[in-house]
């Protein structure tokens, strides 16, 4: 982590709750079954299995980042390196499957392929549901797109299926129809304070009152906390949760007040 990052998990730690602390049934029953339950109803065996090929890739990729770029790597990146440092930790791997299994949504967006590990995750959570993950560099969305094709296993053959999209996120949200609506939106790429919160109010026509966004990294740099503050007090937005890594944001209209929430993971 970089100086600012370390400064603010300190502070993250300082201020951060468990269930003892919440007084809103939904999250309440959301933090006790989902985010810390106590038992472990799942097997990632196949997926903890994929990560541990890609952890010993030492295929070149070159890669073209659309976004504020990696602070730990070059444009030039093993793909071991990419997936220690880039793709999805496994503990929050894990938390994405648990979410998406909690929520069940039918349409899931997901902005920032990466290797596509997360992509799986939450596919695996509820195979049936529309799963459609953007990435804009054109060799890691190939290199992605030929994972998932030689895992078979970790891909559904039911209605449901992953969609993959090689554009840049202006792109897809210029092109996407305005009748779609996602239910879930993983949001893990161009971490800068502008592209966040412009995608955050594209976003805003692409959900409803019942949809879960999860913004990644909202302390990676002064930027995005800024926008993750700005993204907090948004009229629409009617309760929050900051687990460091990942911000949650809901749109409740049953919750009157707004309800910010800082919870331990």
């Amino acid at each position: 982590m970089s100086i600012y990052e370390v400064k603010k998990y300190f502070q993250y730690k300082l201020k951060a709750g468990n269930e003892h602390s919440i007084h809103s049934p939904f999250v309440f029953k959301l933090y006790s079954e989902v985010i810390k339950p106590k038992k472990k109803n799942y097997s990632f065996g196949t997926l903890n299995k994929l990560r541990q090929q890609l952890l010993g890739n030492n295929e070149i990729l070159e890669v073209n980042d659309l976004g504020a770029g990696s602070k730990k790597l070059s444009n030039k990146r093993k793909i071991s390196e990419i997936a220690k440092v880039s793709a999805i930790a496994q503990k929050y791997g894990e938390l994405l499957f648990r979410l998406v299994s909690y929520f069940k949504p039918d349409s899931i967006l997901e902005l920032g392929t990466s290797l596509g590990l997360s992509a799986l995750y939450m596919h695996s959570a509820v195979p049936d549901a529309e799963l459609i993950t953007v990435e804009g560099c054109t060799n890691t969305y190939s290199f992605a797109k030929n994972t998932i094709n030689r895992h078979p296993e970790l891909v559904s053959a039911s209605a449901g299926k992953v969609d993959l999209v090689n554009s840049d996120f202006d792109t897809f949200f210029g092109d996407n129809n305005r009748n779609k609506k996602f239910d879930f939106v993983y949001i893990d790429g161009n971490h800068t304070y502008e592209a966040t919160i412009k995608y955050f109010h594209e976003l805003l026509k692409l959900t409803h009152e019942s949809s879960v966004l999860i913004f990644d990294d909202i302390y990676w740099s002064e930027g995005m906390t800024k926008a993750w503050e700005e993204i907090k007090s948004h009229q629409q937005v009617t309760v929050t949760i900051d687990l460091f890594k990942f911000g949650m944001v809901f749109f409740r209209k049953e919750n009157k007040q707004k309800e910010n929430f800082v919870l331990r993971y």
